[in-house]
């Protein structure tokens, strides 16, 4: 393997871990937005509260970390996809700073009227922020992106793969929500709320899948590279994917609980690696490969160095940190 793969590698990592953790973010501020009026609504939005409170500021650690990788060790794709994709990109930027305040803000603002404001900033920028990200993945993909950068501000994105590609990350972020805000309820022994999000769950399952199933013919005709690569050598990964996911829906319904996340994860994971294998060896398909992106030899080892030092340092902080959280030995006055 070398230095340029290794370090495309560790920003798939990166980028995995973003998806999962800040996907499962972004979803409960999905449902937090349905959740209802302010009567209807209470209970969920004090579970998701509770749940989200301990990490949600972690979750974008992934984020920087996928950003600086990208700008350090292949400064010319994060040019091509900074100088073609921003209208997206500064529209999720700005989604991530009002979500936050949002959710900073609706606990200690005084006054009904100015905390369901902020509620309702965090909940519409948890919707927005994820289906923009998902644009930009899908314009990629597609092969909008121009290797020497400075395409199509608009059309680059407003096309049907890219909006496509945009909302299953909502409805992918609200499922791995779900699932997680299940298992939550139930360990603080809500048992009506376990099944509130129970069917929450199966139902973003249900429509998950025939946007993945919608999205594999708008493979066909606008990322035909993606396409046939993920039907041949990402096939394996795609049938983890759904082999997981089945086996997550059949242990919600009959209300196993214990293998649920991890079955949920790992079919999440797998196709985002299926992506990447279906990519590879292109990071913009197909007119930038990996080696062409790369930085000189000394960066990618500066940066092989560095996340090195990272994982020792950082890694085991966030585990603990995810950890604690799952065990609900946090706790938080906001």
């Amino acid at each position: 393997m070398s230095l340029a793969d290794a370090a495309a590698v560790i920003l798939w990592a990166g980028v995995t871990f973003y998806a999962l953790f800040g996907g499962a973010d972004f979803g409960g501020g999905f449902w937090d937005l349905v959740a209802g009026g302010a009567e209807r609504g209470e209970r969920p939005r004090a579970t998701i509260q509770r749940s989200l409170t301990p990490v949600w500021e972690a979750n974008h650690v992934w984020l920087i970390f996928c950003l600086v990788v990208l700008w350090t060790a292949f400064p010319s794709a994060f040019y091509a996809v900074m100088t073609t994709l921003y209208v997206p990109i500064t529209i999720a930027a700005f989604g991530i700073i009002l979500r936050g305040s949002g959710f900073a803000f609706r606990k200690s603002i005084e006054g009904l009227s100015g905390r369901r404001a902020a509620g309702a900033v965090f909940a519409i920028a948890s919707l927005l922020t994820p289906f923009f990200m998902g644009a930009v993945v899908g314009a990629i993909a597609a092969e909008n992106v121009p290797a020497d950068g400075n395409g199509d501000a608009f059309s680059s994105w407003l096309q049907p793969l890219p909006l496509l590609v945009g909302v299953l990350f909502v409805v992918g972020g609200a499922y791995l929500a779900a699932i997680f805000l299940v298992g939550d309820s139930r360990r603080a022994g809500e048992a009506d709320m376990e099944r509130y999000f129970e069917r929450r769950a199966l139902g973003a399952a249900v429509v998950a899948g025939a946007l993945a199933v919608a999205g594999l013919f708008l493979l066909d005709s606008e990322a035909g590279y993606v396409h046939d690569r993920l039907l041949d050598q990402g096939l394996p990964l795609v049938i983890l994917s759904l082999a997981c996911g089945a086996a997550a829906i059949i242990v919600l319904v009959r209300g196993g609980r214990r293998p649920l996340r991890p079955l949920a994860g790992a079919a999440f994971v797998a196709v985002i690696w299926g992506w990447a294998v279906a990519q590879f060896p292109y990071l913009l398909p197909t007119s930038l490969r990996i080696d062409q992106a790369a930085a000189p030899d000394a960066t990618l080892t500066v940066v092989l160095i560095v996340f090195g030092i990272a994982a020792v340092l950082v890694l085991p902080s966030l585990f603990l940190l995810y950890t604690l959280a799952q065990k609900d030995i946090l706790e938080s006055e906001h």
